[in-house]
């Protein structure tokens, strides 16, 4: 089983996101996977090991997404350069695949579940919530939006983040997601580009 040690951090996110990490024992995980606890240990040290490297494989997806869509991969103030070739469009679909990215894939999707069931339970969840799902996104968002000029910037990615976030928890309830992804492209385009784009 090649892939063993991609599954145990598969599983054990379904996991982490359906009961909460504190809940979920090291045997549940194996047991999730039809392997032993010893043979887990082959490949992960404890249960928290395992927590790393999902924030590790985390942070290598959001990497990922950031270069495929050609968009910078850190704040402003780091990278200046990548943000001066940013346009209205990149935007709008940058945003529009990392929204699928976030609901659609299933890694992804874990995550962002554990992160919003264990945020009032730990400091450590809080943060990482804060830095995958408001104020990291919010003021990524803010810096895309000064970089292209967009009169009064820090409100209006205020109003195109906080649309965004209001999305996710509608599409997972939603029997058509199509559409909800259709009302969320609608809604970034008028608060990004106002008038001209309800034509």
């Amino acid at each position: 089983m090649g892939n063993t040690k991609d599954q145990i951090l598969i599983d054990a996110l379904n996991l982490f996101a359906k009961d909460g990490y504190e809940a979920v024992s090291v045997s549940q995980i194996a047991g999730a996977l039809n392997i032993t606890k010893g043979a887990l240990y082959r490949h992960y040290k404890n249960k928290r090991d395992i927590f790393e490297h999902i924030v590790k494989r985390m942070e290598q997806g959001d990497s990922s997404q950031a270069e495929n869509y050609d968009m910078p991969e850190s704040d402003k103030e780091s990278v200046p350069e990548q943000y001066q070739e940013i346009t209205t469009e990149n935007i709008v679909e940058y945003s529009k695949s990392m929204f699928v990215y976030w609901t659609e894939d299933d890694f992804a999707s874990s995550f962002r579940k554990m992160l919003m069931l264990e945020q009032f339970r730990n400091e450590e969840m809080q943060a990482l919530y804060q830095q995958y799902l408001v104020s990291g996104p919010l003021g990524y968002v803010k810096d895309l939006f000064e970089s292209i000029g967009l009169e009064d910037a820090e409100n209006k990615a205020v109003q195109f983040y906080g649309t965004m976030y209001f999305y996710y928890s509608f599409y997972d309830g939603a029997k058509d997601k199509k559409k909800v992804k259709e009302q969320l492209e609608l809604a970034m385009k008028k608060i990004i580009g106002g008038e001209k784009n309800e034509e």
